[in-house]
């Protein structure tokens, strides 16, 4: 097949790309970086490099493909732009992938959603993956999609490094030994290359999950990981830890749906409808991710 992917070689790009490839399958990846060129060659893929917001582009590069693959992403620096408004950002980028999914004709899409996005109901930032699939939604309906709706990413777990180097701890404001679905990146690009195999008939939405661990658990697999038994995972206040996020500059919007979204991991209210769509979990447990983050975390 002819697959377009977006993302370029993110942590879900790059092995989807390879497997892929592996499977005898010709692929171009979208990249807005013309330094991801080389890289993405090496691994036997096209490069297009070009930016979300040139619908002229994304059509012309989505021509012809049998399956395009679309994510949404935006700069880390604009999480501290006060002015930046993430709903929107997200929503203007999927009507421009919208626009050019029905200029190219393209039939067969897969869109990297999230757990949350069935509401806009204390979901925090991850209602802009609600607004997302509906934009998708009103695409004509000769037009299959599968939405994959993966829950928090292991990786997530590095921006907690900080704050284990410097006050010995993982601070959240929620905790405890109540178990919350975690995934690998790898598990969802597996998920994503299986779909683009299967048959696709209307619209689907597949939740994808590699392990269910609690904070507690957490805690103790990466403090064994990096040679810190007594490593906790401490929770504080949902004003005290939005009040942290915005001394260090953060948008109040993220930071404030960062919060909100975090709250409802807590109280389990964010895996409503992943519980009535349960999936089989993926391969990769904790455990692995957890010495691949000790090596990062000792090269500090």
């Amino acid at each position: 097949m002819k697959i377009v992917t977006t993302g370029s070689l993110g942590n879900i790009g790059k092995p989807l790309v390879q497997k892929l490839v592996q499977n005898g399958h010709s692929v171009t990846v979208i990249s807005s970086n013309p330094e991801r060129k080389g890289p993405i060659e090496e691994i036997g893929a096209q490069t297009a490099i070009g930016i979300m917001e040139e619908i002229d582009f994304l059509t012309e590069t989505f021509k012809d493909a049998d399956v395009v693959y679309l994510m949404e992403a935006v700069g880390q620096n604009m999480m501290f732009d006060p002015n930046f408004d993430i709903i929107k950002a997200y929503s203007n980028i999927v009507k421009n992938y919208k626009q050019a999914i029905i200029r190219s004709g393209v039939k067969k899409v897969v869109h990297l959603s999230s757990v949350g996005a069935h509401t806009t109901e204390g979901n925090g930032v991850l209602s802009m993956h609600y607004y997302a699939e509906q934009i998708l939604n009103e695409l004509p309906n000769d037009v299959s999609i599968k939405f994959i709706r993966p829950v928090g990413f292991y990786t997530n777990i590095y921006r907690f490094m900080k704050s284990i180097k410097e006050n010995g701890a993982i601070v959240m404001n929620y905790g405890g030994d109540k178990k919350e679905p975690w995934v690998s990146p790898l598990d969802i690009a597996s998920t994503i290359s299986e779909e683009m195999e299967r048959p696709f008939v209307g619209r689907s939405i597949r939740y994808v999950a590699s392990e269910e661990i609690s904070p507690k658990e957490i805690a103790h697999q990466l403090g064994k990981a990096i040679g810190n038994p007594n490593l906790k995972w401490v929770s504080i206040s949902s004003e005290e830890l939005l009040d942290g996020m915005l001394k260090m500059g953060m948008n109040h919007q993220i930071a404030k749906g960062f919060i909100d979204m975090q709250s409802a991991q807590g109280d389990g209210s964010l895996y409503e409808d992943y519980y009535k769509n349960e999936p089989v979990l993926g391969k990769i447990k904790f455990a692995d991710f957890a010495i691949g983050f000790a090596k990062e975390f000792n090269k500090q």
